[in-house]
């Protein structure tokens, strides 16, 4: 195992009383940001499992795209995001000026100043999830076919929310299958996805529960969206029980938006009418610990069915391969 320790291990008393904090110590380096760290090799080989996992589940015709962790500023703002979770909102800001100002600016740090009042909003933000750039994507190439379409995204997201917890992450790894089309098709899609992913959490040997959820939307009138969101059963979550049974953790959701992002963006189905939307999101780094939490911290020691799954070495072929030689 990788010799890094976690920032959840850094207050002993806070590691006793929490075995999330005791299984994780060795596979998490922490940056001095809460909610944000660097990762061990063996962290890795389990992500990368993941993702083989989940990609033995794309339906054939699913095009595979892969987004930075910035996008369009003004993307964002048009999808809805600033009314519906300003407080998530992470931006990409810069120093900007002449070359003179540029320099007073770093050079007041250096005399003990601010220099940060000096920055300037650019043109991206931090993506807080890996479906938003597909819809002005899929808009500009015209009306859908029949049928709609299907799309494997991921990319490294950020969320504002700062935590010791190791469910909750700033920076954290997005992928999701997102689905566009008429009504009908979206809501096959998630029903499919609902099922699948309780096959994959199956292969992945994890405890969970299937609940209606609803997303965090901010504010008094966030609330009542998140009423309605439930009302309409918009959203479902796989839960696994880190922390407790009574607050456990989403690491999966399956989602239908409606026709929200098909109006924003004029989107039209394969038969004129305005698509709706639909996604199955998966929390690779909430997964990632989870496999952790429930299996322990050395993938040597996990069952070879589930080695097996991910695409990872049994144990069976560690020994074999270790007496060839």
């Amino acid at each position: 195992m990788d010799g890094v320790i976690s920032a959840q291990a850094r207050d002993p008393i806070d590691s006793l009383n929490d075995p999330m904090g005791l299984l994780t110590a060795k596979l998490l380096l922490p940056t001095g940001v809460d909610g944000l760290y660097g990762r061990s090799g063996t962290y890795e080989e389990v992500v990368d499992g993941l993702f083989y996992l989940i990609s033995r589940y794309r339906e054939p015709g699913t095009e595979v795209v892969r987004f930075p962790p910035v996008m369009n500023r003004h993307v964002l703002e048009k999808s809805g995001y600033l009314k519906s979770f300003p407080n998530l909102l992470g931006c990409v800001c810069a120093l900007h000026g002449s070359e003179r100002d540029i320099r007073s600016a770093a050079d007041r740090y250096e005399e003990g100043g601010d220099w940060t009042t000096s920055l300037a909003p650019a043109e991206m933000v931090l993506t807080p999830a890996a479906c938003y750039p597909v819809y002005p994507m899929v808009a500009a190439r015209g009306p859908l076919p029949v049928g709609g379409l299907r799309f494997d995204v991921a990319c490294d997201c950020f969320r504002r929310e700062p935590s010791l917890k190791l469910d909750r992450l700033q920076s954290f790894r997005m992928r999701e299958y997102v689905c566009i089309g008429s009504a009908e098709e979206v809501a096959t899609f998630r029903e499919n996805w609902l099922k699948r992913g309780q096959e994959l959490a199956d292969q992945l040997q994890l405890d969970y529960t299937i609940e209606l959820a609803n997303d965090p939307f901010f504010g008094r009138a966030g609330q009542m969206v998140g009423i309605s969101q439930r009302q309409q059963a918009l959203k479902f979550e796989l839960q696994v029980p880190l922390y407790s049974p009574e607050q456990p953790t989403a690491c999966m959701s399956f989602n239908y938006h409606r026709e929200h992002f098909g109006t924003v963006w004029g989107i039209k189905d394969g038969y004129g009418a305005t698509a709706h939307t639909g996604c199955a999101a998966f929390g690779i780094d909430r997964l990632a610990v989870a496999l952790f939490w429930k299996h322990g911290p050395d993938i040597n020691d996990w069952p070879d069915s589930l080695r097996a799954a991910m695409g990872l070495r049994t144990a069976w072929a560690d020994t074999h391969q270790a007496e060839m030689f």
